[in-house]
C-alpha cells in the first residue's frame, strides 16, 4: 500500500475539519480574532520576552535566552527542510483570510515557534503554564481558522517545537 493511499483518509479528515472551521457565516469575525492571535506568534514578542528575561532575571535570564536561541537554531532549519521536502499544499478551495509567506503548509511554522516558546517559558517559569500553553494552542488553531493550515500541520508543528526544545535544553 502506498503512502498516498494511507494518507488519503487523513487528508479527508483534515479537509472536513478545515471546512467546518472556515465555511460558516461567522468566518469573517472569527478570522479577525484569529489574525490578532496569529500575529502574537509572528516573532516580535519572542524578542521582547528574551530582552525582558535577560534584563529582569539576573539568576537565569542568560540561560533562558541561550536555551531559546539553541532551540530555535534547531527548529528553524528542521522546519524549512520538512516543509520543502514534504511539499504539502496549503488548503485549497476553502476561504483563506491571510496571504501565507510560502506555498507549503506542513508543518506549521507559527505553531512550531509558539511551542518552542511555551516549552521554554514554562521550563524556566512554570507558574506561567496556565496561560502560555493555551496561548500556543491558540496560535496553532488560529492558523487553521485563517485557512492557511490543516489541523495535522498544526499538530506536526506543535510536536516539532516541543521536540526541538527538549533536544536543546540541558
Amino acid at each position: 500500500m502506498s503512502t498516498m493511499t494511507l494518507l488519503t483518509p487523513l487528508q479527508r479528515i483534515d479537509y472536513a475539519f478545515s471546512a467546518l472551521c472556515l465555511c460558516h457565516r461567522f468566518n469573517l469575525q472569527v478570522a479577525r480574532f484569529s489574525r490578532a492571535i496569529s500575529h502574537t506568534g509572528d516573532g516580535h514578542l519572542y524578542g521582547i520576552f528574551a530582552a525582558l528575561a535577560w534584563v529582569a532575571d539576573p539568576l537565569q535570564g542568560a540561560d533562558v535566552v541561550t536555551t531559546g536561541l539553541l532551540a530555535f537554531a534547531l527548529e528553524l532549519p528542521v522546519y524549512l527542510v520538512l516543509k520543502n521536502c514534504l511539499k504539502r499544499n496549503r488548503p485549497e478551495a476553502l476561504p483563506s483570510f491571510i496571504t501565507p509567506s510560502d506555498k507549503y503548509s506542513l508543518p506549521s511554522g507559527h505553531t512550531a515557534a509558539a511551542f518552542v516558546m511555551a516549552s521554554l517559558i514554562t521550563a524556566f517559569y512554570p507558574d506561567t503554564a496556565w496561560f502560555i500553553w493555551p496561548w500556543a494552542v491558540a496560535i496553532g488553531f488560529s492558523r487553521v481558522l485563517l485557512g492557511v493550515h490543516y489541523i495535522t500541520d498544526v499538530i506536526a508543528g506543535a510536536l516539532l517545537g516541543i521536540l526541538c526544545f527538549q533536544l536543546m535544553s540541558f
